[in-house]
């Protein structure tokens, strides 16, 4: 399964694109659409090699909810772990109790766990609410709105 375009979209909403590197909430230096991997202080980057980067984050992160849901997900479903894990990585995922109610069949219940990841380095921030309600109403087959 890949993600969609409303996926795709959800993930460049809420990462917003930055092409001078910065310390996100957590203190972790990133760039583009939420890229970590080997950001420097001071690097700089093109819109399109924000957008590359981004392809081959989430097929990192589409790789990692494939591997680690054995429950069938729809396409919102699919969508909004993408962007979860894309978010806070998959360990977070593998590690959650989210995961291991969507993998005992608890759909619901695994959709009310998007409500608990809205803290960053120990701060409820209200980027994350937004975000995790759009998650939630994208697993759950409504319109995330923002």
């Amino acid at each position: 399964m890949h993600i969609s375009d409303a996926g795709l979209a959800l993930i460049r909403q809420f990462e917003g694109l930055r092409l001078l590197a910065y310390k996100c909430a957590a203190g972790v230096w990133t760039i583009g659409y939420g890229s970590t991997a080997g950001v420097k202080p001071g690097q700089s980057i093109t819109a399109e090699r924000a957008e590359e980067l981004l392809r081959e984050d989430v097929a990192r992160f589409e790789a990692a909810v494939s591997r680690l849901v054995t429950v069938p997900l729809s396409q919102g479903q699919f969508d909004a772990l993408v962007s979860f894990a894309f978010n806070l990585g998959a360990k977070a995922l593998e590690k959650s109790t989210l995961l291991r109610l969507l993998n005992a069949g608890d759909y619901s219940g695994a959709a009310a766990q998007f409500d608990r990841w809205v803290y960053a380095s120990g701060k409820k921030l209200s980027g994350l609410v937004k975000r995790r309600a759009a998650e939630r109403a994208l697993f759950e087959g409504k319109s995330p709105c923002a």
